[in-house]
């Protein structure tokens, strides 16, 4: 059985979780707690050497990281539904969408970053909140832009069907949700968001359906 080492708040896992469940596999989830440090014990240095997650460990134990690289292979060795779309150019939007989220707005506002600002650096929640809220305002204006500009935006980010851009992009606004970030000037992200939430697949991907959620 393929196994996912995750933890319910990671966006990151929280990807992947997703295109599992749009890919109709099943999987077995193993929590890692983030917040008490498990992520860099020596069982899961042995799966990922940076001490993060997600890591999928495929039926013959290969232990595969990075949500996106993750979701690439679920596309290349199970196609159908395909998470991105078959023309080159079209490719190149919904991989640059998620790339947005996944490798521009997120990497400033995980956990280890968070963490960094009030331990390292000694900045008091405030503060750490205006960080966060300030990456997101110019990652999500970025973004709102471009999916209304486009004519290849549809009832999801790419036409009417869930792609790997949707994959990225749901779990970042739940994470903007949770630091109460004023998300009113994104009317495009929050209609592709209530169209994705209204699926199974992402319904049972969602961070308080998860078993270690509690």
């Amino acid at each position: 059985m393929t196994t996912l080492y995750g933890y319910f708040r990671s966006s990151a896992a929280y990807r992947v979780r997703i295109a599992l469940n749009l890919k109709g596999l099943a999987y077995d989830q193993a929590p890692v707690n983030l917040v008490k440090g498990e992520q860099r014990g020596e069982a899961n240095l042995a799966r990922h050497p940076q001490g993060l997650v997600p890591v999928l460990e495929t039926d013959d134990g290969t232990p595969l990281t990075q949500s996106l690289a993750i979701c690439e292979y679920l596309e290349e060795c199970h196609p159908e539904p395909a998470l991105l779309p078959a023309a080159p150019a079209e490719r190149a939007r919904v991989r640059a969408l998620a790339q947005l989220v996944a490798c521009e707005i997120h990497p400033l506002n995980n956990l280890k970053v968070l963490k960094y600002l009030v331990g390292e650096l000694g900045l008091d929640d405030a503060t750490k909140l205006a960080w966060y809220r300030h990456w997101i305002a110019q990652g999500f204006d970025a973004l709102e832009t471009s999916l209304t500009i486009d004519a290849g935006t549809g009832e999801f980010c790419h036409r009417d069907t869930p792609t790997l851009a949707d994959i990225c992009l749901v779990p970042q606004v739940y994470n903007a949700e949770r630091f109460e970030c004023d998300l009113s000037a994104y009317p495009t992200i929050q209609r592709i968001t209530a169209n994705c939430r209204a699926l199974p697949a992402f319904q049972q991907a969602a961070p308080e359906a998860q078993p270690d959620a509690g």
